[in-house]
This record gives C-alpha cells, structure tokens and sequence, in this order.
C-alpha cells in the first residue's frame, strides 16, 4: 500500500495560535512520524491580548500533560471564576456569568427554575447568591476541587488570565523540546501546484523555500496563506458586532488580583480588566463608527487601576469569519480564520477547538473532501453560535444614552438568536443545541443579568411545595456562604501555590 501519510507540517506565524498548534502537533504526531516546522519573524510580532480564557484551557493544558503550578509561574498567571459585566443592561448594574453549577438541580428541573419562581415572589436574592464561583469571586477567593463529598467544593470549575506572550514563549520551549523547528523570516512568496492549486511551498524574504504536505495559517489578521494565497472570502459581521478596533495597555497592579474578568460597558463599546501576578491588562475595544480614536484612548487611560506600562497599541479588525476554514491543503487557525472580540474570552478556545477538530479529522496526502468539509460544518456551527451569544450582550439593553446603545438595542438580530430569547422570555427554557460551546446556565446567566425577566418557569416547579422550596432554597444559600468562607484569599492561594519568582 503507498503510504499517504502527513510527513511534513508547515505553521506559518507563531503568537498564541502558532506556538499552540505547534505544542498540540509535537505532543500527538511525534517528531518520528511527521516533521512540523514554524516560520515567524520577530519583526512582525503579534497581536498577544488574548489573556483571558474559559474552563476547556484545562483540557488543553492535559492533553499536553503541563504542570499547572508550573505553567502559571512561567505565565505570571491567575484564576478566573467567571466574568463581571459592569453598565450593560443599564447604566448602575452588573452581574457575574459565572463558571460552573448554579444551585443544586431538584427533581430533574434546573435549579435556576425554581430561583426564578421565588425571585419573581420576591422571596430570592440574585442567582449569583446561589453560585458559588460567583460568590467566591466576589469575595476574592479562590481553591482548587477537593475530595469533599456532596459539597459544592468537590466541582469548583475555573480557568486562567496569563501573559498572552510568556504563555507562547512557554509552548515554544515545549515544542521545540519535542522536535519542532522554528525558522526566522518573513514569508515572501507561496508557491502552488499548477494542477491542483494546493500550496508546495513558501518561500521566505531569504530566499529558501521550504515544502509541506499540510500548511497551518497562523497569520493573524493578514491571512497569507488562507486569503492572500488561496483567496479564501470574508463573512463580515459588523451589523450585528460593530466594535472594530482597540486600544489595548497594560498598567501596574492595584491591590490584590481579582479572580475574575471584567467587562464595563462605555458609550461606544466595552472596557476589558484582566488581573495577572504582575500588571493588569487592559483594553477598550470600541465602534469606529459611534466614537473616534482619539476618544477612545483617552477614555482608556482615564479608567485604568495603576499607572501604564507602555504606549497603548492600537488594534484595527473586521468581526466575522472565514467562508472556508480548511481550504485544499491549508487551515487557519487563530485571527486568520476569523475574529470575535474577547468579550467572553473564547479567542483562545476557539484556537483550541481548531486544533482539536484538526487532530480528529487529521487528513492523510489523499485530502479527503468529506473530513474538510465536516470540518468546516463543525467550525461554522460553532463560531455562529458564539456570535450569537456575543450578539445578546449588545441587543439586551435598556441602554439608551448613546447612539451606539441605541444602534445595538434596535438592530435586527439572527434568527438563530430571536428564537432563543424569545422561548427563554416567555418559559424560561434555554435548549443547548448540538454541543455548542455555551450552555444553559450561561446563557441564563446572562440574560437575567441583562434584564430579560421571563413570564414563566417550569410548570413543574410547582409540584414542589412553597414551604418545603423555601427551606431548601434558604439551605443551598447557606452551603453556598459556608462553602466560600472556608476558601482562602485568591491571592493567598496564589502565594501558597504559583507565584511567579
């Protein structure tokens, strides 16, 4: 039988989505089996904001067998219980999308079914009372799981903020200890078969040409290989997600590093806070269209903790996404393939599902159209479904004290989108479909933290009785507050277990 097998990878540009994709292929292919090969320049740089994350970075961080004490050392990083949302529903509120359990489940109906039956009564605080992540976050705390039994602590789910560049630095030294060569230079020219009109080879400024079997495009917003190349189209998604840019700096420390993002709302956009060991990172990502860059950056650098640590840099970008991810012989992983702002920090998990999605379809030389084409039915079901999540932060406002809030309140939405909070405003219900990436419970979260109050719960709630729900409802409160006063201080933690020297 002729061997079809991979023998060469190419991943063109480095940053989180290179270096990621790198470590991942090193792990899984072995550099015996097929050889991969990265081509960055420093001269280019990288984005590098993306310091946020969701739960599956674990996943990730497994599958390559890191250390996570270790990984958040060289990182200088943090833990995220979830996401406060600063003046979004209306100016003087926030909330918290919280990761993990809401509650505790009864009789096989969502706890948050029975919160809305008693906080329609007036007989129930927030749902982040009931949250324990949200409540630690709050209060600043922060452990790990342990071997508690029935108690909350047993499935405490959490995820990271790090520094974006150490983070790629630290994949580095782990692919190249495992075989993968890096070369210096800046691509030039891609070189295609005539026949077929799949990439041979790229050949940088200096003149040598290097071929592969399968090319990774990991160019960031440039797209050499995916647009530039092969001349793959660009779906815009500026009527439902207007911000287009971002000023992004860094600032001292103040205090004690929050285990939380946060996300505050300005008249034309959104203000991101991500706490790390040695700085906070910040940026403001805004609408060209409803405000000016000059204002934007000042309204930046009047709203920062500590004082800058750099220039801000300014980000320029098109929301929406590729019309094909996996294109012939090439992939776009990262900004080539297409771009969501970080408002739910699904950047880094959106390299992270590419590249899993990647190793299950792996191809062979033969390029089989039906694994190409599953994966870009997967990838565009779940980018559409974060957009959609992305578009509700906008659209559910009460906000009207801009023309931007106004645009975003008043905009036609995706059907996709109607249909779900219209079944949640009149039932409550929320359906996952299909394993998209966000669940009920966030989806929820969201939407009552936005104002959208439903007319209904359950009709099975009711079976419970009123006395019986109160007193169960008042226990779950009170595991929940013993549970994170017996959690330390998140920064304790950090002392006790990962700081960075």
């Amino acid at each position: 039988m002729t061997d079809k097998n991979i023998r060469k990878v190419l991943i063109a540009g480095g940053g989180t989505a290179g270096w990621m994709t790198a470590a991942a292929l090193a792990k899984i292919l072995g550099n015996r089996h097929c050889q991969v090969q990265l081509v960055e320049s420093e001269e280019i740089g990288t984005v590098g904001v993306g310091e946020a994350t969701i739960p599956q970075i674990q996943l990730f961080n497994r599958l390559l067998g890191l250390d996570e004490n270790e990984f958040l050392r060289h990182t200088r990083g943090t833990f995220k219980l979830g996401i406060e949302f600063v003046d979004w529903g209306r100016v003087g509120t926030s909330y918290i999308h919280a990761f993990g359990e809401v509650g505790k489940d009864m009789e096989a109906i969502p706890f948050y079914h029975y919160w809305l039956k008693e906080h329609l009564a007036g007989r129930a605080g927030e749902i982040g009372d009931y949250t324990l992540t949200a409540s630690a976050a709050l209060q600043g705390r922060f452990m790990r799981s342990v071997d508690a039994g029935n108690s909350p602590l047993s499935n405490i789910v959490y995820a990271f903020h790090f520094d974006a560049a150490l983070y790629a630095r630290y994949l580095r030294e782990f692919a190249e200890a495992r075989g993968v060569v890096r070369t210096e230079g800046k691509i030039a020219h891609t070189h295609l078969n005539p026949d077929d009109g799949f990439i041979e080879s790229v050949e940088l400024e200096s003149g040598e040409s290097i071929e592969a079997d399968l090319f990774i495009d990991c160019t960031g917003f440039r797209g050499l290989l995916i647009e530039k190349t092969l001349g793959v189209g660009y779906e815009d998604w500026r009527h439902w997600l207007p911000c287009d840019r971002a000023w992004a700096v860094p600032c001292e420390s103040a205090g004690e590093p929050l285990p939380y993002t946060r996300s505050t709302a300005r008249p034309a956009g959104w203000q991101w806070r991500i706490p790390l060991q040695h700085r906070i990172g910040n940026g403001h990502v805004y609408s060209s269209r409803f405000m000016g860059d000059d204002e934007a950056r000042e309204i930046l650098l009047s709203n920062l903790d500590g004082a800058p640590l750099a220039e801000p840099k300014l980000l320029k970008f098109t929301t929406g996404k590729r019309e094909k991810f996996w294109h012939r012989n090439c992939v776009a992983i990262g900004l080539a393939s297409g771009f969501m702002e970080p408002l739910e920090s699904t950047s880094i998990h959106l390299v992270q599902s590419a590249i899993a999605r990647l190793l299950t379809l792996f191809p062979n030389r033969n390029f089989d159209m039906e694994d190409i084409d599953e994966y870009n039915r997967q990838t565009h079901f779940e980018v559409d479904r974060i957009r959609d999540f992305l578009i509700l932060h906008y659209s559910a406002t009460e906000r009207d004290d801009s023309e931007f809030w106004n645009y975003c309140r008043s905009m036609a939405l995706p059907d996709t989108l109607v249909q779900k909070m219209a079944q949640f405003k009149r039932n409550g219900r929320v359906v996952r479909v299909d394993g998209e990436l966000f669940n009920e419970l966030s989806w929820m979260e969201v939407m009552v933290g936005q104002g959208i109050v439903p007319r209904a719960y359950h009709p099975l709630v009711d079976v419970m009785p009123d006395d019986k729900l109160a007193a169960r409802m008042a226990e779950i409160k009170r595991v929940i507050d013993r549970s994170v006063a017996a959690m330390p201080a998140h920064s304790e933690f950090i002392r006790r277990h990962c700081a960075a020297s």
